[in-house]
Parts: structure tokens; C-alpha cells; sequence
């Protein structure tokens, strides 16, 4: 989007991309702002951008330490490395 690339060259912000057309790269991160927008910021509602940004470094620290994923043995990310880092 041509609009977004010059809004990013004035902030001095180098975009991230690969190949053209190739949506998978991004399949990890977008799951995981689908999941943040789904669990935590549709559920609530903020008074100010500081809010906000506390929420979402309190959502974080909540999905890596103790939000369970069945596919992960039914562990946090955190945990699930720690077990197979031991070994």
C-alpha cells in the first residue's frame, strides 16, 4: 500500500518484508494479534493509550507464562521449552 510505505519512510520505520505474495511469514504473528484482539481487546475497554499498553504487556506476559495450548502438552509456551530445555 503505497500510502503506508511513505507514512513509514517519514517515521524513518523500515518495513519488514520477503518475497512478494508470500503471506506465511507473518502466519505465527498474525495468529497471535488474532488471539490478543479476540481474548483481550474486544473484551474490554481502555481510558487511555497507557491503559491500554499496560493491558496488552499484562496479556502478553499472561499468554507466554500461563495460558495453557492443548498443543503444547497443555503447558504455557514458557513451559513447554523449559521442559524439553532440561533434557
Amino acid at each position: 500500500m503505497p500510502v503506508y510505505g511513505r507514512r513509514l519512510k517519514q517515521q524513518k520505520v523500515r518495513q519488514s518484508m520477503s518475497r512478494k505474495g508470500n503471506c506465511l511469514d507473518n502466519a505465527t504473528m498474525e495468529s497471535f494479534f488474532g488471539t490478543l484482539k479476540s481474548e483481550f481487546f474486544y473484551m474490554n475497554r481502555f481510558r487511555n493509550v497507557d491503559e491500554l499498553q499496560t493491558g496488552i504487556k499484562d496479556y502478553i506476559h499472561y499468554y507466554n507464562h500461563d495460558r495453557i495450548k492443548l498443543r503444547l502438552q497443555g503447558l504455557s509456551p514458557v513451559q513447554y521449552r523449559m521442559k524439553y530445555k532440561q533434557h
